[in-house]
């Protein structure tokens, strides 16, 4: 079978997520997850993981089913480390189970599928001329976003809703604050689920696009 590494900034098995990734992967491909928060306590995330100030602030997903929100260069570093591990496994394809973006993390010889990488300019494609409306997990995620998309040519507006707190009146209220402003909208977190993304669909009049199944039908044509 063809081995593809799944690493989440979470704790892994990501029982959410994985079975949309599943849906999409061929039957041959071998799924082996592992996660940067693995063997972590809550307490502990909180202690040494929170974003510092100007931090780029991430959310994910621990095996509780609780969510926490970490600092990219707190996390970098253990991430980078997952990702040697993996390739020491003998893991030639490695997928990064998260949107955000991570400078200058490099695998010596497997190949490394980051999703920053590959979702806007994808995006873009779909969209067109028309206007795209990104929902981020946090608030403050709004401020450090168009770094990612205006390369790209794309402008987005923004609403928010957590995948991680499930609350059906937010992902209704991100998007009808979006209605009117955007022609299509992105779920961008690889932790949105095919319930949100209905949710959301129903609530906007508006196609959605759900970050970890455009992840999953691209990487199925490519290992």
């Amino acid at each position: 079978m063809t081995k593809l590494g799944v690493i989440t900034i979470g704790q892994a098995p990501r029982k959410d997520v994985a079975p949309i990734l599943r849906e999409h992967l061929p039957a041959r491909v071998d799924m082996i997850q592992a996660g940067v928060l693995d063997g972590l306590s809550k307490e502990y995330i909180a202690g040494h993981l929170q974003p510092g100030e100007h931090d780029y602030a991430l959310t994910s997903r621990l095996a509780t089913g609780e969510s926490v929100v970490m600092g990219r260069s707190k996390i970098q570093p253990i991430l980078q480390q997952k990702i040697d591990e993996m390739e020491n496994r003998g893991v030639a394809n490695i997928l990064l189970l998260c949107t955000g973006v991570f400078p200058g993390l490099a695998a010596r010889s497997s190949y490394l599928i980051e999703p920053d990488h590959i979702i806007p300019p994808a995006v873009k494609a779909m969209v067109g001329n028309r206007r795209l409306g990104v929902i981020v997990p946090l608030e403050e995620q709004k401020e450090t976003m168009n770094s990612k998309y205006e390369p790209h040519g794309l402008h987005p507006v923004y609403g928010e809703a957590s995948p991680y707190v499930f609350d059906r009146g937010k992902f209704q209220a991100a998007a009808a604050g979006l209605k009117g402003k955007a022609d299509i909208l992105l779920l961008d977190c690889m932790g949105y689920t095919e319930e949100a993304r209905k949710l959301t669909a129903e609530a906007s009049g508006l196609p959605v696009i759900l970050s970890n199944a455009i992840m999953a039908k691209i990487v199925s044509e490519m290992i």
